[in-house]
């Protein structure tokens, strides 16, 4: 088939590579000339595990391209996927702007039959605005669908080829047909294709992500009530999560959620909640808990060192918001460092893949180091801020040696505390007693 995709994001770079792995003749249009230039170079703009290998691959075929001419683009497709950003507005909803803008371009070019896919995640009620802007401008045949993406990054290519499931919004037999047959070679083992109207997909992926971010911060709020009764949250989680009816995902407490979707997505669907007359209770407190819960461990560091942090050497291991991503979107690193600087720390930091977007933020603020041992060179502190695997088993000798004075805040809960008591450090981490 025939596929164009509006937009290379991650989102949009994602699924145009993983459309044209199954044999599609996938076209992608972004209006960044020098991206798309790198792009047809065969330079991958992001970093997704997996993702440079299909990239490389499927352009070689020439059954990925891509190109800055939204016409070219429209021509091409028979199916047409609109992966465009809608950022968070300063109310807490989503702006639709880049959205509705290519939906009113595209009804101005339409010449035959189209099925226009909104692949990015939008409010209830998106379709039907998407498909009375391309009306305005045609009156060529069209069907908009709303097929939302559940891509984990760090995991968006196993994601996307292996899905669990697909869901389609779309009350077109036509658009329907279409975008099953696209979708057939990804669910062999089984998996669901969903069919539904299109609110009911929008709504979907909100509430899938609204859910998930409420478990996460439900284990956040234990782990700071077993610090002050005396419990190890370790014990707990894995006593909920044997339950089947709770499962073991999503319940490893920490410095709160970041990233691209989860903080967007739950502001959005509350803000929807209350243009429709209608209070999220619970996610109002999951916003609250989350912002202070990306902060939890400042009060910890400001009372060790007895509210004196002028000038003392903070290291930092982990900026994206999780591992194998990045991302540094929302990432609980950015306002530790934002934090630390007002207290006239000095800040030095390593991660394996997002030091280049955190210093497009900071700049000469704070230093970059080439690895993970020399960021805690003579520190006076380790703040883990993200459970990147190399992270996991460092030669603690080592550690001890280079630094100041052995002394880590893990806000990801990577060491046994036993061990790390052992090897002789002051431990602070979450929802466990901190050793001495």
């Amino acid at each position: 088939m025939k596929i164009s995709v509006i937009g290379t994001g991650y989102v949009g770079l994602v699924t145009g590579t993983c459309l044209a792995e199954t044999g599609n003749e996938v076209l992608c249009i972004d209006i960044d000339k020098d991206k798309v230039k790198k792009m047809q170079d065969g330079v991958v703009p992001i970093y997704e595990p997996q993702l440079d290998v299909i990239f490389e691959r499927n352009i070689k075929a020439g059954r990925l391209k891509f190109s800055t001419s939204l016409e070219e683009g429209i021509k091409h497709g028979e199916i047409i996927f609109l992966a465009l950003p809608t950022p968070e507005d300063e109310d807490g909803s989503a702006d639709l702007t880049y959205v509705l803008g290519a939906a009113s371009d595209i009804g101005k070019l339409l010449t035959e039959y189209k099925v226009i896919v909104d692949k990015s995640t939008v409010p209830v009620g998106t379709a039907n605005r998407v498909a009375e802007t391309v009306a305005k401008e045609t009156n060529v045949e069209f069907d908009v669908v709303s097929n939302p993406e559940f891509l984990r990054e760090g995991f968006a290519v196993e994601d996307f080829l292996k899905p669990e499931r697909i869901v389609i919004g779309s009350s077109s037999d036509k658009a329907t047909e279409l975008m099953e047959r696209l979708y057939k070679p990804f669910v062999r083992s089984g998996n669901p294709i969903i069919i539904m109207d299109e609110k009911s997909a929008e709504l979907t992926k909100y509430a899938a992500n609204s859910f998930l971010a409420t478990k996460i911060t439900f284990m956040n709020e234990i782990a700071n009530f077993c610090e002050k009764v005396g419990a190890d949250v370790d014990m707990v989680r894995i006593g909920m999560g044997t339950d089947s009816r709770i499962g073991k995902r999503f319940l490893f407490p920490g410095i709160g959620y970041g990233g691209s979707c989860f903080p967007k997505d739950v502001k959005a669907l509350h803000k929807s909640g209350k243009d429709n007359n209608y209070n999220f209770d619970i996610l109002n407190a999951v916003i609250k808990v989350n912002d202070l819960q990306k902060r939890i461990l400042l009060p910890r560091i400001d009372a060790f060192f007895k509210g004196d942090l002028k000038d003392k050497k903070i290291a930092i291991w982990g900026l994206a918001f999780k591992p194998e991503t990045d991302d540094i979107r929302e990432a609980p690193a950015l306002y530790i460092i934002e934090d630390l600087l007002k207290s006239g720390a000095n800040i030095t930091t390593f991660d394996p893949e997002a030091m280049e977007n955190v210093q497009r933020k900071f700049g000469d603020q704070i230093s970059f180091e080439k690895d993970m041992y020399t960021a805690v060179e003579n520190a006076d502190a380790l703040i883990i801020c993200t459970e990147w695997s190399i992270f996991r088993t460092p030669d603690f000798s080592k550690l001890k040696s280079l630094m100041k004075e052995p002394v880590i805040f893990d806000g990801r809960n990577l060491y046994d505390v036993k061990d790390i008591k052992e090897e002789g450090f002051y431990y602070s981490s979450i929802g466990r007693q901190a050793v001495k």
